[in-house]
């Protein structure tokens, strides 16, 4: 025997909350048969069908500007969704969002190999699982001790390296790639601020204004 769930219930726990975003919705799913003006429940059955209804035809997105123009692109409507959580782009995480923007900026810019030196092994960790698979990256350890050809070899083989000087990183590690020379100096930056949304994002700010 099927139940049936309160439909603005339901539209709600996928995040469309908002009125205008909410009002699409009910327009879409009326047109393909699924509910009528005026009616507040649905059998669980139509349900299944309404999500691929509204799956098919909308790019849930945040207020994020990034994220809107992924939306549009994408060859679905964009809809409006409150919390964050349930932008198909983000998923409401800052470090998400901008993981997804740096990869971005990478592949339009032509920067395929990255290295970042410093950063605790958590965050390395991190870095490596999201952004390993769609660009080369060699993850530096600032504890340990590097020498000047391996450094050397890094900034040879890198289009960007990012020294992450507010994680642990030691000074005799990142002098190695501060103080690489003119050769070098244009693809490295050295980056004050913490969190990985931070580090992500002056890579991005340097790699716009070197395009």
């Amino acid at each position: 025997m099927s139940t049936d769930r309160d439909i603005d219930g339901w539209l709600s726990d996928r995040g469309i909350t908002l009125t205008d975003a909410r009002v699409r919705a009910r327009a879409v799913l009326e047109d393909a048969g699924l509910t009528r003006p005026g009616k507040l429940r649905m059998s669980e059955p139509k349900l299944h069908k309404a999500a691929e209804v509204l799956e098919g035809r909308f790019f849930p997105v945040c207020a994020d500007g990034a994220c809107l123009k992924v939306a549009q692109a994408s060859g679905r409507e964009p809809l409006r969704v409150e919390p964050r959580s349930h932008c198909a782009r983000c998923g409401g995480s800052a470090n998400h969002r901008a993981e997804v923007a740096f990869v971005e900026t990478c592949n339009r810019l032509g920067v395929r190999k990255v290295v970042v030196v410093g950063g605790s092994p958590a965050v390395r960790e991190e870095l490596e699982s999201k952004l390993g698979h769609h660009i080369d990256l060699r993850m530096v350890d600032g504890t340990e001790r590097r020498t000047s050809d391996r450094a050397r070899s890094d900034l040879e083989w890198a289009d960007l390296v990012l020294v992450w000087g507010a994680t642990e990183l030691h000074h005799k590690v990142s002098g190695h790639y501060t103080h690489g020379g003119p050769a070098y100096s244009r693809k490295v930056v050295h980056v004050v601020r913490r969190g990985v949304a931070a580090l992500l994002e002056e890579g991005m700010t340097h790699m716009e204004r070197a395009r």
